[in-house]
């Protein structure tokens, strides 16, 4: 690390000088240990190599604090003592701590040497060089919480190394290209979900050590899994022991109380100050340093782009400044990386380069799509001819953005309802429904990211202290739809006009957009070639068609490839199989065929000539 580049907030790898290192010099033994504490009266090391004595560092004309201690290995507990100028002694864990000891303790750990470890990843990394963000390949994220997918029997969590050998299957016989992980950098709350952390350097220990951590993203890899992990620049706790007040004054927070503070009652970070910056930047960079991840989703962007995440009190240039600056240099360090802002406002040019004045991220979160859909379903079948433009709005903005289409923990917490209770109508057309809405997701443009649980119908509210109702597929129904999703994702990623040209809009078109009455809508995906086109039909009313009519320009002939009514799935079995359409004008194209719709029901069908 250059010492000039972190004081101008351009460092990517203060880790590498900051914290706990192996001493290096020939026959020289122990460990060094850095900390920035400009404020600090003096600072002290505390750890198991000297009983918890106090053990004098020095500081150097910069207000780095340096000691080298012999007798450090690997596996000791430390922290630093900070003195502050109004008397106060206070304990603090390592700012840029690579390990942390299990809450409720809140001791930095000396590590091992994390770049010993020997992946065998090679292939994925070589191939992901040229995937150029993934534009035009499928992208089936899975989001789960690492602590809650599953369980022992106990009810103890996994550790990072044993949750592979049972998620890495599910996920490959079930379609998923990715996995998406609540945030696993060090919490002291298990309750935050990661979100409030306290050590942004330090992969949580309740789920084992950095090393296996290493491990299970490599497995992920060597099965064609891709690892995105969720990563907080916003805010940080307030706890003595972290990053608040570090050396008695506001080091990483805003000095002033009216910014201090989030929504959330955490620290906002201060993105004007240099050395925030660089710390900010190398935490980002590390997981893909030293991790191989794949990429970063970035929570509550709008919190940054604006002052307390409020439009009206105007765009924050520094926090702005950070996010083009973050993005571009992994960017530049690291091709084919994806960059995700989960994002809730209207900015412009958030998926545009930073080369042409965007934000540099690849995609965003719509959500707009998720709050329109599901409110959509919400209403009673008989009045959603007045809400007939919810689920066509989405097109009108669409190709502004690189969107991905998300169903994430925030829609199934805390009194929300899960995506299954949140449809409209009793049991049994909560299932009707749940399929068509995600045949609408699946066919619609934009990646994919479906939260851990919704696959199986789940009806509790996900709770972080208990692992999913895998119960539930001893249920018939619960086992049916997981089938029906199983099969909607493999024809997700057996159908490249659904992933290949997503943002390209020569290749969506509104087949029946006029059927207000009868709230039926029908569109058409297809590659630029058109040799792969996937026309979808979906009925929003508890009423069979036994035929809906559709005009088209052409003598074509469908295949249908899924059926939401198919007896497989819990339907009636009124499906469609192969139809051809006949020169029969209608609504002023020469040809048109005619398909049959079950209540609340949807298909999906493949152009095969």
């Amino acid at each position: 690390m250059d010492l000039q580049t972190f004081f101008y907030g351009n460092c990517f790898d203060a880790y590498e000088y900051f914290g706990a290192h192996k001493s290096k010099g020939r026959g020289k033994r122990g460990f060094d240990f850095r900390v920035y504490a400009p404020r600090a009266v003096k600072v002290e090391l505390c750890g198991d190599f000297s009983d918890w004595k106090p053990l004098p560092m020095e500081r150097d004309e910069y207000g780095i604090h340096t000691a080298h201690v012999t007798q450090a290995k690997p596996g000791m507990t430390y922290k630093y003592l900070i003195h502050r100028d109004d008397g106060r002694q206070v304990y603090k864990c390592d700012p840029y701590g690579l390990q942390m000891e299990r809450p409720p303790k809140t001791a930095s750990i000396i590590p091992e040497d994390l770049k010993s470890y020997k992946y065998h990843d090679q292939q994925w990394m070589e191939e992901r060089k040229g995937n150029h963000t993934n534009y035009g390949r499928p992208l089936n994220i899975y989001e789960l919480h690492f602590g809650s997918w599953r369980r022992k029997e106990d009810g103890s969590w996994y550790h990072y190394d044993e949750l592979g050998s049972l998620l890495i299957p599910y996920l490959k016989e079930n379609g998923y290209t990715h996995i998406e992980i609540l945030p696993l950098s060090e919490h002291p709350l298990y309750a935050s979900w990661g979100y409030l952390t306290s050590c942004y350097f330090s992969v949580t220990s309740r789920y084992g050590t950095p090393k296996q951590f290493m491990q299970f993203v490599d497995e992920c890899h060597q099965n064609g899994i891709g690892i995105i992990m969720d990563f907080v620049p916003v805010h940080f706790i307030t706890d003595d022991f972290s990053l608040q007040t570090f050396d008695g004054h506001p080091l990483y927070e805003y000095e002033s109380q009216d910014i201090a503070y989030s929504e959330w009652g955490s620290c906002n970070f201060n993105l004007y100050k240099d050395e925030v910056r660089s710390f900010l930047k190398s935490a980002a960079n590390i997981w893909f340093d030293y991790y191989h991840v794949d990429g970063l989703r970035m929570d509550a962007i709008s919190n940054l782009i604006y002052w307390q995440g409020n439009e009206e009190r105007g765009t924050n240039d520094g926090a702005l400044y950070l996010i083009r600056g973050i993005n571009y240099g992994l960017k530049q360090m690291h091709e084919g990386i994806m960059l995700i802002a989960e994002d809730s406002s209207s900015f412009p040019k958030v998926t545009v380069p930073v080369e042409y004045d965007g934000l540099g991220f690849d995609y965003k979160w719509d959500m707009g799509w998720m709050n329109d859909t599901l409110e959509f379903f919400k209403v009673a079948p008989w009045d959603r001819k007045n809400h007939y433009n919810k689920l066509t709005f989405s097109m009108w903005y669409f190709y502004n953005e690189k969107y991905v289409l998300t169903l994430s923990h925030d829609e199934v917490v805390h009194g929300k309802a899960t995506i299954l209770q949140k449809m409209w109508g009793d049991y049994e057309e909560k299932f009707k429904q749940a399929r068509t809405l995600y045949t609408y997701m699946y066919t619609h443009p934009g990646k994919k990211l479906n939260f851990m649980g919704n696959e199986i119908g789940q009806f509790r509210e996900w709770d972080e202290k208990r692992e999913q109702d895998w119960f539930l597929r001893d249920y018939p129904k619960h086992d049916m739809f997981y089938h029906f999703m199983q099969d909607l994702n493999k024809a997700y990623l057996a159908n490249p006009a659904l992933y290949e040209t997503d943002y390209d809009d020569r290749c969506f078109r509104w087949l029946e957009i006029e059927t207000v009455e009868e709230c039926v809508y029908v569109y058409e995906r297809m590659t630029v070639s058109w040799d792969n086109r996937v026309i979808t039909a979906l009925n929003m009313q508890n009423i069979y068609y036994e035929e809906i009519r559709i005009g088209v320009d052409e003598p074509l002939v469908l295949e249908e490839v899924i059926n939401s009514d198919d007896s497989r799935y819990d339907g009636e079995g009124r499906v469609n199989g192969q139809i051809e359409a006949v020169a029969q004008e209608y609504k002023g194209h020469p040809y048109s065929f005619g398909i049959r719709l079950a209540p609340y029901g949807s298909c999906i069908f493949r152009v095969i000539r």
